[in-house]
């Protein structure tokens, strides 16, 4: 219960130092929470499920997003890959992935971590600059 709390406290603090381009959705894999930076964004796209899976001996992260509204969305996100107890494992960042989600798709974004001692994840989901 502890390093939920810890978890989620580290989650809201990164959330109030983001800058406003990174605004959007974090998603904890571990805890299955999402937290929402961008009230558009978040009446816009659900998350419909958030799993993770052995690949071969390594985690992979997936999250089912749906775009709730009629018309496109763009958007961009990453995956940060953490140990057992938490920290992070990836020493260096992946680059921001791109995706259209097309009005009332569903689609699915995942990635499998490059180090073998990545076991939770936590996705950032923005919506991509015009």
């Amino acid at each position: 219960m502890k390093k939920w709390l810890i978890s989620l406290a580290a989650a809201v603090l990164l959330a109030g130092c983001a800058s406003s381009n990174t605004a959007g959705l974090r998603i904890d894999g571990a805890s299955q929470t999402v937290i929402f930076g961008d009230n558009v964004l978040a009446g816009q796209i659900s998350i419909e499920d958030i799993s993770t899976v052995d690949v071969d001996g390594r985690a992979r992260g997936v999250v089912r997003l749906l775009n709730q509204s009629k018309g496109d969305q763009y958007i961009q996100y990453r995956f940060y890959w953490y140990d057992d107890q938490g920290l992070e494992v990836n020493n260096k960042l992946s680059p921001w992935r791109q995706s259209i989600l097309r009005g009332g798709e569903e689609v699915s974004i995942s990635e499998i971590s490059i180090n073998p001692n990545g076991r939770q994840f936590r996705v950032q989901i923005r919506q991509l600059d015009n």
